[in-house]
């Protein structure tokens, strides 16, 4: 048996991260995001972040102290804004990651929609 024959039915380096890429774009085209594999952490950050806006009602209805409750403010905007950050960075990774294999009008349209999600996040 020849080093050709060997190697025939084994597929190359490239062919092998070129089926991981058109599994990227399949998982997405399926409406897999780029946050599904840490959606239950998600969930959780969540509903913390929750737990902390119902704690600030809660302080209202006591009339607790406005500079107490503003400190609990920045610390509620905190965390949305880094859970925030975290989507967005899943986003690249993954959705636009996805547009960029298939190029074209689509990278374009990703990339604008990334940026229009930024300035938003920016003037908050």
């Amino acid at each position: 048996m020849t080093t050709t024959e060997a190697g025939a039915g084994a597929p190359s380096a490239d062919v092998r991260q070129a089926t991981d890429v058109t599994d990227l774009a399949t998982a997405h085209d399926r409406g897999v995001h780029g946050y599904h594999k840490q959606k239950d952490e998600h969930l959780k950050r969540l509903r913390r972040i929750e737990g902390q806006i119902r704690g600030l009602q809660r302080m209202v209805d006591e009339d607790v102290y406005c500079i107490d409750i503003l400190t609990q403010v920045s610390a509620s905007t905190k965390a949305l804004q880094s859970f925030a950050l975290q989507l967005l960075e899943e986003h690249l990774r993954h959705c636009v990651a996805d547009a960029a294999v298939k190029g074209g009008d689509e990278i374009e349209a990703k990339v604008k929609e990334a940026t229009q999600a930024i300035a938003r996040m920016l003037r908050t």
